[in-house]
C-alpha cells in the first residue's frame, strides 16, 4: 500500500555487503528490523552511458537472485541515505547462478519468491515490476556509467516483514 514513485529509488550498497547465495547473513549488533527482501537483479555486461530503454537490454549480461536485507530502522528512522540500512556485511548474498541474457528471454514474466522458515512470505512476478529492466538500464544510465559486472537490483515484491502485520523481522537462527 505504499505510494509508487515517480522515479526510480537508486542507492548503493557497499562492496562488503556481497556473500554467496548459502553463506550467513550477519545481523548487525544493534537491529532489530532486519528484513528480507527477494529481487530479480541485473548484471551489467557492455558499458552503459546516455542508453535509451530500446538500446538497454543490449547491455545485459545476464540475470541473478539477489536477496537484499535491509536494517529498516537504519534505512528509515535514522536520517540521511539509505546505504546505512541497505550496506551491512553479508546484506548482499547473489546467485546460486548468473543467468545469460539469451537464456533468459522472458526477463519481464519470472516468479520471484521467499520463503522464512519454511513460511512463503514472498511470491509474485517481474511482470509486477513497477520499473522494468530496460528502464531501470537506461534511467541509472543517465546519471553515471554503468559498467561490466555492475548490479542492478530491480525492487522486490510485496510481502517483506514491514510490511506485514504486526511486522516481523529476522532473528538470529530463522532460515531465508
Amino acid at each position: 500500500n505504499m505510494t509508487l514513485p515517480a522515479e526510480p529509488v537508486i542507492f548503493f550498497k557497499a562492496t562488503s555487503a556481497l556473500s554467496g547465495p548459502d553463506d550467513d547473513v550477519i545481523i548487525p549488533r544493534s537491529s532489530e528490523k532486519t528484513d528480507w527482501e527477494v529481487e530479480l537483479a541485473v548484471v551489467i555486461g557492455r558499458p552503459a552511458l546516455y542508453v535509451s530503454e530500446e538500446e538497454a537490454i543490449n547491455h545485459v549480461a545476464g540475470y541473478v537472485l539477489h536477496n537484499d536485507y535491509s536494517v529498516r530502522a537504519f534505512q528509515l528512522e535514522r536520517g540521511g541515505q539509505w546505504v546505512k540500512g541497505k550496506s551491512a556485511d553479508t546484506f548482499a548474498p547473489l546467485g546460486p547462478w548468473l543467468v545469460t541474457a539469451d537464456e533468459v528471454p522472458n526477463y519481464d514474466n519470472l516468479r520471484l519468491w521467499l520463503k522464512v522458515n519454511g513460511k512463503m512470505l514472498q511470491d509474485s512476478n517481474t511482470n509486477d515490476l513497477i520499473f522494468g529492466v530496460p528502464h531501470l538500464v537506461s534511467y541509472i544510465s543517465q546519471f553515471m556509467t554503468l559498467l561490466p559486472g555492475d548490479v542492478i537490483s530491480t525492487g522486490t515484491p510485496a510481502g517483506v516483514g514491514m510490511g506485514l502485520k504486526p511486522p516481523t523481522y529476522l532473528k538470529p537462527g530463522d532460515v531465508v
